[in-house]
């Protein structure tokens, strides 16, 4: 499974959902799953992002299709970046 990082920042009506119902977080993460993306780590942040999501995904398919369900609900913006281990990263000049 290829890694991610994802960096959200919450909206106005983001913030007011978390507010209202912070347990939205964890059934968002069940959708996410469900989606056939798995959730490795998950932070919340102090700064431009309000939280960091490490990703598991089949592949870049299936991680644009949460980022693009996430994001036109209106209460997150998304950045996804694909991530690699240092194993992977030294693994490349070793070939």
């Amino acid at each position: 499974m290829a890694r991610y990082v994802m960096l959200t920042t919450l909206t106005d009506e983001g913030r007011k959902t978390v507010r209202e119902n912070p347990e939205r977080i964890r059934e968002v993460n069940s959708e996410v799953e469900a989606m056939g993306v798995k959730i490795v780590a998950q932070y919340a942040l102090l700064g431009p992002y309000d939280f960091i999501n490490i990703l598991e995904a089949p592949d870049n398919i299936a991680v644009t299709k949460v980022a693009m369900e996430l994001g036109s609900r209106g209460t997150i913006q998304t950045m996804t970046m694909p991530a690699m281990t240092l194993d992977d990263l030294i693994g490349i000049f070793k070939e």
